[in-house]
């Protein structure tokens, strides 16, 4: 399928980016924690307005253009970032060239949508992604090992520029029909949304500061991220694929409740390690809840909100994008002035808190609440 390939492509240029570009900011920009929190929350706001503004347009003129846009803007932004060490420099850059990458995904999958209709190609597409996470750290870890970060940045630079042209031979969606853009909007379920938003708030927070407590509080190696990252990729895919084959009586709100305690007691396995064998097992931990949340969430979003499928997906992947902007500067602040393991703990706290959010939501629609 070419759609799952351009997403296998772009998810293997991004999972190569994105598990090392916190250390690339710490250790070849120099910035500080505080500063990461900054530049991280920039990568974020920059994806909310670009996304929603493609979003809007997608909506009334679906295209492959936009994807292979942004993609574009992408593979030029990384070719030249070793070069960049301006701290204002590499702000302006987060919130416009890597903003518009992040916009990507959104579109690709509201891509799949229109050319492949309803059915189980979520899952599929969404198990594609998590098998280049699978496969990319490991992949940036051994660039990183020879080339350095110069190289990291133009080997994800190149697939970004594969991954958009992969995107050209995916075939054009059809038009939007009149009635369909005429459609008012519904109610917005605002606790739901919080508490994915919650959810991933800390999921980005405690990934910058599992980063930084791997490497500098148990003096891992910086390639020691790769396997953990990718370790957490496994998992995801194969959790994806359980979920794609779940029988319709498995209740979502259930499966959605799961997600949120695994994902809490995985902070609390991880700030108890020691060393690589209890990290690992964390990781396991994270990919099972991940998976559950990032595919299931989607088509539970999707139920509430029918027939506004797109609606629902825009409005999952901004509280997505909303979760890693609240959770940059946060998360810096809590590194410096509390530590990496307390700040780990917090974060295991914000996803309880967002498990008994959605549990609050969730239990006002129980006739939604099936996979």
């Amino acid at each position: 399928m070419t759609l799952a390939s351009a997403i296998l492509l772009f998810g293997f240029a991004d999972s190569m980016v994105n598990s090392y570009v916190v250390l690339f900011g710490a250790d070849v920009v120099g910035m500080s924690p505080l500063q990461l929190g900054v530049w991280i929350s920039a990568f974020a706001l920059g994806g909310i307005t670009i996304s929603w503004t493609l979003g809007r347009l997608f909506d009334r003129r679906p295209s492959r253009t936009y994807a292979i846009a942004v993609m574009l803007l992408g593979a030029a932004g990384y070719l030249v970032l070793p070069r960049v060490t301006s701290f204002p420099l590499l702000l302006l850059m987060a919130a416009t060239v890597f903003g518009a990458v992040s916009a990507a995904f959104p579109q690709l999958f509201a891509l799949s949508r229109a050319v492949l209709g309803e059915g189980r190609s979520t899952p599929l597409l969404r198990a594609a992604w998590s098998t280049a996470w699978a496969v990319g750290p490991l992949a940036g870890a051994l660039v990183l090992s020879r080339g350095g970060y110069s190289w990291l940045m133009w080997t994800a630079s190149a697939a970004y520029l594969i991954a958009a042209l992969t995107v050209l031979a995916v075939p054009r969606p059809d038009p939007v029909p009149a009635a369909t853009t005429a459609t008012a909007p519904g109610e917005t379920p605002v606790l739901l949304t919080v508490s994915v938003t919650l959810f991933f708030t800390a999921m980005f927070a405690g990934g910058l500061a599992l980063s930084l407590f791997v490497t500098r509080g148990l003096h891992q190696p910086a390639a020691s991220m790769g396997v953990l990252f990718s370790v957490c990729a496994v998992v995801e895919v194969v959790t994806t694929l359980g979920l794609a084959a779940l029988p319709a009586r498995i209740g979502q709100r259930t499966l959605m409740l799961t997600g949120f305690a695994t994902f809490a007691a995985y902070h609390l396995v991880t700030v108890a390690a020691t060393g690589m064998p209890l990290l690992l097992a964390g990781q396991v931990l994270r990919g099972i809840a991940i998976a559950i949340v990032a595919t299931a969430g989607i088509r539970y979003f999707q139920d509430h909100l029918a027939p506004a499928t797109g609606r629902a997906t825009t409005l999952f992947a901004n509280a997505s994008t909303t979760g890693l902007l609240i959770s940059g500067i946060l998360s810096g602040v809590a590194v410096e002035h509390f530590g990496y393991r307390t700040t780990l703990i917090l974060c295991g706290a914000v996803a309880a808190i967002g498990g008994a959010a959605f549990a609050t939501a969730s239990v006002r629609s129980p006739e939604k609440a099936h996979v």
